[in-house]
Protein backbone atom coordinates (compact mmCIF):
# COMPACT_ATOMS: atom_id res chain seq x y z
CA UNK A 1 0.00 0.00 0.00
CA UNK A 2 1.45 1.92 0.25
CA UNK A 3 5.15 2.39 0.63
CA UNK A 4 5.27 5.50 1.01
CA UNK A 5 8.00 8.62 0.86
CA UNK A 6 7.90 12.13 1.23
CA UNK A 7 7.43 14.08 -2.31
CA UNK A 8 9.05 16.92 -2.85
CA UNK A 9 6.60 19.50 -4.41
CA UNK A 10 7.48 21.57 -7.15
CA UNK A 11 6.18 23.96 -9.50
CA UNK A 12 6.21 22.08 -13.30
CA UNK A 13 4.14 23.31 -16.55
CA UNK A 14 1.83 25.43 -14.01
CA UNK A 15 0.73 23.07 -12.04
CA UNK A 16 2.01 22.06 -8.66
CA UNK A 17 3.27 18.28 -9.29
CA UNK A 18 5.72 16.33 -7.56
CA UNK A 19 8.99 15.93 -8.84
CA UNK A 20 8.27 11.96 -8.80
CA UNK A 21 9.13 10.86 -12.44
CA UNK A 22 11.11 7.43 -11.38
CA UNK A 23 11.96 6.25 -15.00
CA UNK A 24 10.83 8.30 -18.62
CA UNK A 25 10.67 4.29 -20.13
CA UNK A 26 8.00 3.59 -22.35
CA UNK A 27 5.96 6.88 -22.73
CA UNK A 28 2.89 4.93 -24.05
CA UNK A 29 1.84 4.12 -20.63
CA UNK A 30 2.30 6.30 -17.57
CA UNK A 31 1.56 5.27 -14.11
CA UNK A 32 0.62 7.56 -10.95
CA UNK A 33 1.71 4.84 -8.34
CA UNK A 34 2.65 4.58 -4.83
CA UNK A 35 6.85 4.96 -3.94
CA UNK A 36 8.65 1.55 -5.09
CA UNK A 37 5.81 -0.02 -7.06
CA UNK A 38 7.97 0.44 -9.98
CA UNK A 39 9.30 -2.95 -8.90
CA UNK A 40 9.00 -5.39 -12.16
CA UNK A 41 8.34 -8.65 -10.17
CA UNK A 42 4.97 -7.10 -10.29
CA UNK A 43 4.82 -6.30 -14.28
CA UNK A 44 7.23 -8.84 -15.95
CA UNK A 45 4.84 -10.06 -17.99
CA UNK A 46 4.70 -6.40 -19.53
CA UNK A 47 8.63 -5.85 -20.12
CA UNK A 48 8.59 -8.87 -21.93
CA UNK A 49 5.88 -8.27 -24.40
CA UNK A 50 6.95 -4.52 -24.75
CA UNK A 51 10.52 -4.45 -24.49
CA UNK A 52 10.51 -1.78 -21.64
CA UNK A 53 8.77 -0.64 -18.48
CA UNK A 54 5.91 1.89 -18.24
CA UNK A 55 7.12 5.34 -17.25
CA UNK A 56 6.22 5.64 -13.68
CA UNK A 57 5.62 8.79 -11.26
CA UNK A 58 4.85 8.65 -7.67
CA UNK A 59 2.68 10.67 -4.89
CA UNK A 60 3.15 9.91 -1.30
CA UNK A 61 -0.29 9.79 -0.26
CA UNK A 62 -3.82 9.93 -2.12
CA UNK A 63 -4.94 13.25 -1.08
CA UNK A 64 -2.09 14.45 -2.92
CA UNK A 65 -2.70 11.90 -5.77
CA UNK A 66 -6.28 13.23 -5.96
CA UNK A 67 -5.30 17.06 -6.23
CA UNK A 68 -2.94 16.79 -8.48
CA UNK A 69 -5.04 14.53 -10.79
CA UNK A 70 -7.70 17.35 -9.89
CA UNK A 71 -5.50 19.94 -11.61
CA UNK A 72 -4.28 18.89 -14.58
CA UNK A 73 -1.59 15.96 -14.03
CA UNK A 74 -1.95 13.43 -16.99
CA UNK A 75 -1.50 9.62 -16.17
CA UNK A 76 -3.25 6.46 -17.48
CA UNK A 77 -2.90 4.63 -14.63
CA UNK A 78 -3.03 4.86 -11.18
CA UNK A 79 -3.57 3.22 -7.45
CA UNK A 80 -5.54 4.22 -4.51
CA UNK A 81 -6.97 2.55 -1.79
CA UNK A 82 -10.46 1.56 -0.96
CA UNK A 83 -11.75 4.34 0.76
CA UNK A 84 -10.55 6.57 -2.11
CA UNK A 85 -11.85 5.38 -5.24
CA UNK A 86 -15.88 6.73 -4.82
CA UNK A 87 -14.36 10.21 -4.70
CA UNK A 88 -12.41 9.99 -7.48
CA UNK A 89 -15.15 8.41 -9.34
CA UNK A 90 -17.16 11.12 -8.34
CA UNK A 91 -14.67 13.73 -9.24
CA UNK A 92 -14.50 12.43 -12.86
CA UNK A 93 -11.46 11.02 -12.62
CA UNK A 94 -12.27 7.49 -13.64
CA UNK A 95 -13.54 4.95 -16.84
CA UNK A 96 -14.91 2.31 -16.13
CA UNK A 97 -13.13 -1.03 -16.72
CA UNK A 98 -13.46 -2.89 -19.42
CA UNK A 99 -13.32 -6.44 -17.66
CA UNK A 100 -13.47 -8.46 -20.84
CA UNK A 101 -10.12 -7.36 -21.80
CA UNK A 102 -8.75 -8.65 -17.75
CA UNK A 103 -7.85 -11.87 -18.83
CA UNK A 104 -8.18 -13.53 -15.71
CA UNK A 105 -10.96 -11.33 -14.04
CA UNK A 106 -13.05 -14.70 -12.91
CA UNK A 107 -10.25 -14.64 -10.31
CA UNK A 108 -10.37 -11.82 -8.59
CA UNK A 109 -11.37 -11.07 -5.23
CA UNK A 110 -14.97 -11.34 -5.44
CA UNK A 111 -15.98 -9.13 -2.72
CA UNK A 112 -12.97 -6.57 -3.27
CA UNK A 113 -14.16 -6.32 -6.66
CA UNK A 114 -17.79 -6.00 -6.41
CA UNK A 115 -17.00 -3.06 -3.32
CA UNK A 116 -16.65 -0.28 -6.51
CA UNK A 117 -18.96 -1.57 -9.07
CA UNK A 118 -21.32 1.47 -9.91
CA UNK A 119 -24.55 1.57 -12.33
CA UNK A 120 -23.63 -1.91 -13.39
CA UNK A 121 -19.40 -1.43 -14.12
CA UNK A 122 -16.48 -1.79 -12.15
CA UNK A 123 -14.19 1.41 -11.58
CA UNK A 124 -11.24 -0.81 -9.44
CA UNK A 125 -8.83 -3.79 -10.17
CA UNK A 126 -7.96 -5.04 -6.59
CA UNK A 127 -4.26 -5.64 -6.68
CA UNK A 128 -2.83 -5.50 -3.26
CA UNK A 129 -3.78 -5.84 0.30
CA UNK A 130 -2.29 -6.38 3.84
CA UNK A 131 -2.95 -5.57 7.51
CA UNK A 132 -1.69 -2.94 9.80
CA UNK A 133 -1.20 -3.76 13.43
CA UNK A 134 0.97 -3.18 16.72
CA UNK A 135 4.32 -3.77 15.96
CA UNK A 136 7.56 -3.54 19.03
CA UNK A 137 10.77 -4.82 19.42
CA UNK A 138 10.02 -7.75 20.88
CA UNK A 139 13.39 -7.82 23.21
CA UNK A 140 12.70 -4.71 24.58
CA UNK A 141 9.21 -4.71 24.86
CA UNK A 142 7.65 -6.73 27.66
CA UNK A 143 5.14 -9.18 25.56
CA UNK A 144 2.46 -8.04 28.54
CA UNK A 145 2.31 -4.86 27.46
CA UNK A 146 1.35 -4.95 24.43
CA UNK A 147 -1.89 -6.76 24.70
CA UNK A 148 -3.88 -3.80 24.09
CA UNK A 149 -4.12 -1.00 21.68
CA UNK A 150 -3.50 1.08 24.78
CA UNK A 151 0.32 0.88 24.48
CA UNK A 152 0.29 3.93 22.57
CA UNK A 153 -0.68 6.19 25.11
CA UNK A 154 1.07 4.64 27.83
CA UNK A 155 3.67 7.52 29.24
CA UNK A 156 5.46 4.54 29.74
CA UNK A 157 6.50 4.91 26.11
CA UNK A 158 6.80 8.67 25.71
CA UNK A 159 8.83 9.20 22.83
CA UNK A 160 9.15 5.81 21.90
CA UNK A 161 6.16 5.26 19.39
CA UNK A 162 5.79 5.82 15.73
CA UNK A 163 1.87 5.96 14.01
CA UNK A 164 1.48 5.72 10.36
CA UNK A 165 1.81 9.38 8.71
CA UNK A 166 -1.70 7.94 6.88
CA UNK A 167 -5.46 9.24 7.84
CA UNK A 168 -6.57 5.89 7.36
CA UNK A 169 -4.58 3.81 8.83
CA UNK A 170 -3.94 5.98 11.96
CA UNK A 171 -7.91 6.00 12.70
CA UNK A 172 -8.36 2.92 12.12
CA UNK A 173 -5.68 2.44 15.72
CA UNK A 174 -8.06 5.25 17.06
CA UNK A 175 -11.37 3.90 16.31
CA UNK A 176 -9.91 0.52 17.33
CA UNK A 177 -8.87 1.77 20.42
CA UNK A 178 -12.31 2.98 21.39
CA UNK A 179 -14.20 0.61 20.57
CA UNK A 180 -15.33 0.43 16.62
CA UNK A 181 -14.55 -1.95 14.30
CA UNK A 182 -16.77 -1.04 11.73
CA UNK A 183 -15.88 2.78 9.99
CA UNK A 184 -18.85 2.29 7.75
CA UNK A 185 -21.43 3.84 9.80
CA UNK A 186 -19.23 6.10 12.76
CA UNK A 187 -21.10 8.84 14.17
CA UNK A 188 -19.51 12.33 14.89
CA UNK A 189 -19.58 11.07 18.44
CA UNK A 190 -17.31 8.30 17.09
CA UNK A 191 -14.81 10.69 15.37
CA UNK A 192 -14.55 12.75 18.45
CA UNK A 193 -13.89 10.04 20.53
CA UNK A 194 -10.71 8.51 18.09
CA UNK A 195 -9.89 12.04 17.49
CA UNK A 196 -9.38 12.56 20.85
CA UNK A 197 -7.83 9.13 21.80
CA UNK A 198 -5.24 10.29 18.74
CA UNK A 199 -4.36 13.47 20.57
CA UNK A 200 -3.41 11.22 23.53
CA UNK A 201 -1.23 8.87 21.57
CA UNK A 202 0.41 12.51 19.75
CA UNK A 203 2.18 12.74 23.19
CA UNK A 204 4.29 9.75 22.96
CA UNK A 205 4.52 9.79 18.93
CA UNK A 206 8.61 10.44 18.07
CA UNK A 207 7.62 10.17 14.08
CA UNK A 208 4.38 9.78 11.45
CA UNK A 209 6.74 7.16 10.00
CA UNK A 210 6.11 7.85 5.49
CA UNK A 211 7.88 4.91 4.50
CA UNK A 212 8.42 1.15 5.59
CA UNK A 213 12.66 2.09 5.30
CA UNK A 214 12.18 4.65 7.64
CA UNK A 215 10.45 3.01 10.44
CA UNK A 216 12.71 0.46 10.44
CA UNK A 217 15.41 2.38 10.36
CA UNK A 218 13.61 3.72 13.78
CA UNK A 219 13.26 0.43 15.00
CA UNK A 220 16.52 -1.18 14.31
CA UNK A 221 18.50 1.71 16.31
CA UNK A 222 15.67 1.42 19.24
CA UNK A 223 13.91 4.84 18.87
CA UNK A 224 10.77 3.63 18.56
CA UNK A 225 9.80 0.58 20.26
CA UNK A 226 6.00 0.31 19.41
CA UNK A 227 4.55 1.14 16.03
CA UNK A 228 1.34 1.00 14.67
CA UNK A 229 3.18 -0.68 11.04
CA UNK A 230 2.13 -2.98 7.94
CA UNK A 231 2.55 -6.62 8.27
CA UNK A 232 5.71 -5.79 5.84
CA UNK A 233 7.44 -4.58 8.70
CA UNK A 234 8.27 -7.61 10.89
CA UNK A 235 8.49 -9.67 8.04
CA UNK A 236 11.73 -7.44 6.57
CA UNK A 237 13.03 -6.73 9.92
CA UNK A 238 13.07 -10.53 11.20
CA UNK A 239 14.93 -10.94 7.81
CA UNK A 240 17.58 -8.20 8.66
CA UNK A 241 17.85 -10.39 12.06
CA UNK A 242 15.95 -7.64 14.46
CA UNK A 243 13.45 -9.32 17.03
CA UNK A 244 10.81 -7.23 15.76
CA UNK A 245 7.12 -8.92 15.78
CA UNK A 246 3.61 -8.29 15.55
CA UNK A 247 0.49 -8.96 17.45
CA UNK A 248 -2.71 -8.51 15.68
CA UNK A 249 -4.40 -10.41 18.83
CA UNK A 250 -5.05 -7.20 21.35
CA UNK A 251 -8.21 -7.06 22.40
CA UNK A 252 -8.94 -4.29 20.67
CA UNK A 253 -8.22 -5.74 17.31
CA UNK A 254 -6.60 -4.68 13.68
CA UNK A 255 -6.72 -3.10 10.51
CA UNK A 256 -6.76 -4.80 6.57
CA UNK A 257 -6.47 -2.77 3.47
CA UNK A 258 -6.54 -3.36 0.00
CA UNK A 259 -5.53 -0.63 -2.86
CA UNK A 260 -6.05 -1.48 -6.67
CA UNK A 261 -5.31 -0.09 -9.97
CA UNK A 262 -7.78 2.48 -11.89
CA UNK A 263 -8.09 3.61 -15.25
CA UNK A 264 -7.87 7.38 -15.74
CA UNK A 265 -10.28 9.17 -17.47
CA UNK A 266 -8.39 11.70 -19.89
CA UNK A 267 -5.02 9.85 -19.77
CA UNK A 268 -2.42 11.02 -21.92
CA UNK A 269 -2.33 7.66 -24.45
CA UNK A 270 -5.07 5.47 -25.36
CA UNK A 271 -6.02 1.87 -23.37
CA UNK A 272 -4.14 -0.48 -25.44
CA UNK A 273 -0.94 -0.90 -22.94
CA UNK A 274 -3.10 -0.54 -19.57
CA UNK A 275 -4.46 -3.85 -20.25
CA UNK A 276 -1.41 -5.39 -20.86
CA UNK A 277 -0.15 -3.97 -17.47
CA UNK A 278 -3.35 -4.92 -15.54
CA UNK A 279 -2.70 -8.85 -17.20
CA UNK A 280 0.96 -8.97 -16.11
CA UNK A 281 0.07 -7.70 -12.95
CA UNK A 282 -2.60 -10.59 -12.51
CA UNK A 283 -0.17 -13.38 -13.25
CA UNK A 284 0.36 -16.21 -10.73
CA UNK A 285 4.33 -15.25 -10.57
CA UNK A 286 2.79 -11.74 -9.58
CA UNK A 287 0.98 -12.93 -7.14
CA UNK A 288 4.05 -15.43 -5.67
CA UNK A 289 5.85 -12.34 -5.75
CA UNK A 290 4.23 -9.86 -4.01
CA UNK A 291 3.78 -12.44 -0.58
CA UNK A 292 7.02 -13.83 -0.60
CA UNK A 293 9.20 -10.54 -1.17
CA UNK A 294 6.65 -8.13 -0.24
CA UNK A 295 4.89 -9.99 2.35
CA UNK A 296 1.53 -8.30 1.10
CA UNK A 297 -1.57 -10.04 -0.03
CA UNK A 298 -3.02 -9.81 -4.26
CA UNK A 299 -6.31 -9.33 -5.40
CA UNK A 300 -5.75 -12.71 -7.48
CA UNK A 301 -7.76 -14.79 -5.23
CA UNK A 302 -7.65 -17.83 -7.09
CA UNK A 303 -3.87 -18.01 -7.30
CA UNK A 304 -3.68 -16.63 -3.20
CA UNK A 305 -5.77 -19.90 -2.64
CA UNK A 306 -3.35 -22.12 -4.13
CA UNK A 307 -0.57 -20.87 -1.97
CA UNK A 308 -2.07 -22.04 0.96
CA UNK A 309 -2.50 -21.01 4.81
CA UNK A 310 0.68 -21.63 6.16
CA UNK A 311 2.35 -18.93 4.23
CA UNK A 312 -0.48 -16.24 5.00
CA UNK A 313 -0.11 -16.95 8.65
CA UNK A 314 3.21 -16.36 8.03
CA UNK A 315 3.25 -12.96 6.88
CA UNK A 316 0.82 -11.91 9.26
CA UNK A 317 -1.82 -12.47 6.36
CA UNK A 318 -4.07 -15.32 8.10
CA UNK A 319 -7.49 -15.05 9.28
CA UNK A 320 -7.66 -14.31 13.25
CA UNK A 321 -10.38 -14.22 16.12
CA UNK A 322 -10.29 -10.42 17.28
CA UNK A 323 -11.82 -7.38 16.26
CA UNK A 324 -10.92 -6.55 11.99
CA UNK A 325 -11.20 -2.81 11.24
CA UNK A 326 -11.49 -3.20 7.39
CA UNK A 327 -10.69 -0.27 5.56
CA UNK A 328 -13.45 -0.15 3.17
CA UNK A 329 -15.59 3.03 1.64
CA UNK A 330 -16.64 5.20 4.44
CA UNK A 331 -19.12 8.45 4.82
CA UNK A 332 -17.44 11.26 2.72
CA UNK A 333 -17.89 13.95 4.90
CA UNK A 334 -16.44 12.01 7.96
CA UNK A 335 -13.89 10.64 6.27
CA UNK A 336 -12.88 14.78 5.30
CA UNK A 337 -13.11 15.48 9.12
CA UNK A 338 -10.49 12.66 9.58
CA UNK A 339 -8.72 14.38 7.01
CA UNK A 340 -9.30 17.83 8.25
CA UNK A 341 -8.36 16.56 12.51
CA UNK A 342 -5.45 14.26 11.44
CA UNK A 343 -3.21 17.59 9.83
CA UNK A 344 -4.47 19.19 13.18
CA UNK A 345 -3.26 16.41 15.80
CA UNK A 346 0.11 15.98 14.07
CA UNK A 347 0.58 19.76 14.10
CA UNK A 348 0.08 19.51 17.99
CA UNK A 349 -3.65 20.99 18.19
Amino acid sequence: MRTLFLVSIGLFGGFWLGTTTAYAADEELVIFDWSAYNDPGFYQGYIEQHGDEPTFSFFGEEEEAFQKLRIGFEADISHPCSQSVSKWHEAGLLDPLQIDRIERWDQVNETMKEAFKIDGEYYLLPADWGTTALAYRADLVPEEDVQSLHVFVDPKYAGKVSIADNVDDAYALAYLATGVSDWTSVTESDLAKASAWLREAHKNVRDYWQDGAGLSQLMASGEVLIAWAWNETPVVMQSEGHDVRMNRLTKEGSSTWFCGYVDLANGPNDDSKVYDFFNAWFEPRSVEYIVNEWGYGHGNQAEMDKLGSEILVEMGLGPINVPVLAQKPMNHEIREQMIAEFELIKAGF
